[in-house]
């Protein structure tokens, strides 16, 4: 039986590894939003300002399609193109920090878990570490992927909706920075989340709380709160846009269902009853 003064040792060595664990995330994310604050100008150019021209790769892949903005985005205008606006003194520096932070923290995320993955590996079974594992592959695939969908798709769309949009022709249309910064962020990162929800269905499948009996009990409540959902993430009125973004968060819960184990017999005959 391990002493008071063993077991002691043992707390305050586990805590010198967490602060150990620490330390090196907030290196690595210190030394990522260094790199990119050096970079950050270049970033805005050609990635995070790109959907305001006409030249955006989605922009073109969709240039035949031309609409008048009240269902369809006008995608077929050429000479698309948003100024951007800065109208307080710190905006620009703020954005510059702001934009460096959040760069570093999606690109070294992977690494952030698995650095504290080493931290609590050790204490888990063969089991649940393989568990883990798949969950952490998986989980970044489906967050990169997400984003990947906002910033290509749901993003560049939102931004033609909103830019063309006019209300009166007495009013002037000027784009702030931290309007169009606010946007970008709430589209690319909401689309993130939202990815993940094949993994939290797994997850729950995996401790026994969701069955795929769930899915076809509430498929069409499911399609109402989605199509919520996406008016939500998108803040246009126009069909298409809606319809862009609807669809691939329906394929995510759709494959949910096939990452989920079907429930037992009794669980079936009450859910049909």
């Amino acid at each position: 039986m391990a002493s008071a003064a063993d077991q002691e040792m043992s707390f305050w060595a586990h805590l010198d590894a967490l602060r150990s664990v620490i330390m090196k995330i907030a290196g690595l994310l210190l030394v990522l939003a260094m790199a990119f604050f050096s970079v950050m100008p270049w970033v805005f150019d050609h990635i995070i300002c790109a959907p305001c021209s006409g030249d955006f790769i989605l922009y073109r892949l969709f240039a035949g399609l031309e609409g008048d903005g009240s269902l369809l985005p006008d995608l077929g205008d050429p000479s698309f193109h948003i100024e951007l606006i800065n109208i307080e003194l710190a905006s620009q520096f703020m954005i510059h920090m702001s934009s460096s932070l959040w760069a570093a923290f999606i690109v070294g995320f992977p690494i952030v878990v698995y650095l504290l993955w080493q931290f609590v590996a050790p204490g888990l079974y063969e089991k649940e570490k393989r568990g883990a594992r798949i969950a952490f592959l998986f989980g970044n695939l489906m967050f990169y992927l997400g984003m990947a969908v906002g910033y290509f798709l749901v993003f560049p769309l939102a931004v033609r909706f909103l830019a063309d949009y006019q209300l009166s022709t007495a009013i002037v249309q000027t784009v702030s920075l931290t309007s169009y910064m606010d946007a970008f962020y709430t589209l690319v990162l909401s689309m993130g989340i939202v990815f993940e929800l094949p993994l939290v269905a797994w997850l729950l499948g995996k401790i026994g709380i969701l069955h795929r009996d769930f899915f076809t009990t509430y498929r069409r409540h499911a399609i109402v709160a989605l199509l919520i959902v996406a008016a939500v993430i998108t803040p246009t009125g126009d069909v298409m846009t809606l319809a862009i973004v609807f669809f691939p968060i329906y394929t995510l819960w759709e494959a949910s269902a096939l990452l989920v184990p079907k429930g037992s017999d009794d669980e079936l005959q009450m859910t049909n009853d």
